[in-house]
């Protein structure tokens, strides 16, 4: 680092940039193919209801308008009517925008062209979200709508980027790993006592096709995956800053302190990519990581330090350290919003009842992260079948197929991250609550319909597009078959049969309950 210009962090802004937009381009793609049967003016949960209630509320009184505002967040769809129309073309847009910095097109302008292009996709994205009910309740969104705003301060390929933003993308990665971290130490016992990579392989809501292989490890191994956890999100984030003492400190050591840290943390993350389906969280905090590994400018420009890096013979004019002044007066601003908006996720941190994956403010910025602050002991599994028989009583019974979730005992789970698979994700959930989710009943009557845009969100449907006279749902307890039991007959599941969630519904009973 040299002043305000971060000039050994040139490779890690093409990553952040590069990487952040590949991950808006794959979120725009699973908006496109899943949010119209999910939330569409058909949808499970029509975002168009939630629109229209939005609008009553607002008209109600100016003490319901501002309660309305805050519930609802930031949404091109409050003033633009939604329609599927609309929607699609968003997601093309956003598609079109992110596979040009993917490119690096944007880039070689001035550092203007990148900041709108990626406030473009923030505030796009967002538009989704803030509509997106349950579907879109995961700290992985907000995660990739504030590495969205922070990217578009990164700056162009004609300057270095500042040393204001690569440190606030620091701070976002210690927010995501120390916050996950101080989540578990809190929460179950299951972490404190080591044992809880003893079932969270098996338990995960969407194993991948190494889930099964990671279970079966050792209960030693087990216990040292939960120590290497805590040492890299509890220890291991504190030396992503190690590189501001490059300011005070000559030689190479700050710097190595740092990237040192982003290799263990960018490990990690690569082993849960290896053994799980976290949608986008495992590849954005990897690619977050690398804004903490610097390269020198020298060795990439084989020996020319360029324009306005470190040991240019002159400076531009209009520039401090190579950085523009106006831009350096842009970002210097935005490092100001973040540590005003930083003071609640500082209080979250060290708060006794610690918040996870919460926002504090309407544009989710400076969130605060984590996840499984307690992991589950068993895995309960809702199961949909569905019956042509007349007499559901004596009926042959036939189950939809989901396209990541456990359900037939023979498959190996597919990999899925980063794509995001909503539907499956959810139905995951759907055991952990007191009570069926809303959306679930809707669900299962556009099964009884046989709606197309339904059947494409699963892996199989047993009928061929036919409808089927009745539904039901049943619950499953699933574990990972030992390695004996895949002997015998090849299962990677064993399951036992809990109770009969929904009992049998048939279409006339679907249009009663319309």
């Amino acid at each position: 680092m040299d002043g305000f210009a971060a000039v050994d962090f040139g490779l890690a802004r093409e990553v952040l940039q590069r990487g952040i937009a590949a991950l808006y381009a794959i979120a725009f793609v699973s908006t496109l193919n899943q949010f119209r049967p999910l939330l569409g003016e058909r949808g499970l949960l029509p975002a168009p209801e939630l629109l229209g209630w939005a609008r009553a509320t607002a008209r109600a009184s100016a003490h319901a308008s501002r309660r309305a505002r805050y519930r609802l967040r930031p949404t091109m769809f409050r003033y633009l009517r939604y329609t599927d129309a609309r929607l699609v073309a968003l997601c093309l847009a956003g598609l079109v925008m992110a596979a040009t910095l993917v490119a690096g097109i944007p880039q070689l302008g001035p550092p203007w062209v990148p900041m709108l292009c990626f406030l473009a996709l923030w505030l796009g994205y967002m538009s989704i979200v803030s509509i997106g009910q349950t579907f879109y309740g995961f700290g992985w969104e907000m995660l990739l709508l504030e590495a969205g705003f922070l990217a578009a301060f990164l700056g162009s390929n004609d300057q270095p980027p500042t040393v204001v933003v690569i440190v606030l993308f620091w701070w976002l990665v210690f927010r995501l790993e120390f916050g996950a971290g101080m989540i578990k130490i809190r929460g179950g016992r299951e972490w404190r006592d080591l044992t809880a990579l003893m079932y969270h392989h098996e338990t995960q809501p969407m194993p991948g096709p190494l889930s099964r292989q990671a279970h079966l490890l050792p209960r030693w191994f087990h216990r040292g995956e939960v120590v290497g956890n805590h040492v890299a999100q509890l220890v291991v984030p504190w030396f992503l800053f190690a590189p501001l003492l490059g300011l005070v400190v000559p030689g190479p050591i700050p710097a190595l302190v740092g990237a040192g840290a982003a290799a263990v943390v960018i490990a990690t993350q690569l082993w849960l990519v290896l053994t799980g389906n976290f949608a986008w969280l495992n590849w954005a905090t990897i690619v977050l990581a690398f804004s903490a590994i610097g390269v020198p400018a020298t060795a990439l420009r084989g020996g020319d330090a360029g324009p306005g890096a470190a040991g240019a013979a002159s400076p531009l004019p209009g520039t401090i350290d190579g950085v523009p002044i106006a831009w350096l007066v842009v970002t210097c601003a935005v490092g100001a919003l973040y540590l005003w908006l930083s003071v609640a996720p500082v209080q979250n941190l060290v708060a006794r009842r610690q918040l996870m994956n919460a926002s504090f403010n309407r544009w989710q910025l400076a969130n605060a992260y984590g996840a499984f602050g307690s992991v589950t002991k068993q895995r309960i599994e809702i199961v949909v079948e569905g019956t042509m028989d007349a007499d559901p009583d004596r009926a042959h019974w036939e189950e939809y197929g989901f396209k990541g979730k456990p359900g037939d005992l023979r498959r190996v789970p597919r990999p899925f991250a980063p794509y995001h698979l909503r539907l499956d994700w959810l139905m995951w959930f759907l055991p952990l609550g007191r009570s069926l989710d809303e959306w679930f009943t809707t669900f299962l009557v556009r099964l009884l319909d046989a709606d197309p845009a339904t059947l494409r969100l699963l892996g199989h449907d047993p009928f061929d597009g036919g409808r089927p006279r009745f539904v039901r749902a049943v619950s499953y307890r699933y574990r990972f078959a030992t390695r004996a039991e895949h002997r015998a007959d090849g299962a990677r599941w064993v399951r036992d049969r809990e109770r009969l969630v929904v009992p049998p519904i048939g279409a006339d009973a679907a249009q009663r309950g319309a």
